[in-house]
């Protein structure tokens, strides 16, 4: 794997990876940037966002569970300190559908945290990493 970091201007940043598409990382004024793009330590929970939620999808598939939406709302606490590591996360898995098999959820959720989501599996050498699921039960009553 790859990755490009090149200076837009000032504190700007536009990165790429293998997959070919640019991303736009910045800073805040105070220290130099526009404000014009998410925040690098933003980008590592949006990373683990992303991860954990590919994982999610792609095991409720194989195990026929379908849902009409997913979202993680994610929430962090970083160290006081240099460098402000994150010392604890927490994500909350929100499921949408009609009569969703809780315990398949769970077992999709606990699987990609516990076994394949890389992201979760660094940060969780830092930081301790907690979740809870939601099932939004879209029945019509």
């Amino acid at each position: 794997m790859h990755v490009t970091v090149q200076r837009a201007k000032d504190a700007t940043l536009i990165t790429k990876g293998d997959s070919n598409h640019w991303v736009v990382m910045d800073s805040i004024k105070k220290f130099g940037g526009a404000e014009a793009g998410s925040k690098p330590m933003e980008m590592v929970l949006m990373s683990l966002g992303g991860c954990t939620g590919m994982d999610v999808l792609s095991l409720l598939k194989k195990m026929r569970v379908e849902i009409d939406d997913m979202r993680i709302e994610i929430s962090a606490k970083r160290a006081d300190e240099h460098p402000k590591i994150y010392t604890a996360i927490h994500l909350d898995y929100i499921f949408e559908g009609a009569g969703l098999d809780k315990d398949k959820l769970i077992k999709a959720v606990n699987l990609s945290q516990d076994k394949y989501c890389s992201v979760s599996a660094m940060l969780n050498k830092t930081a301790e990493i907690t979740h809870n699921i939601k099932i939004l039960d879209n029945r019509e009553t």
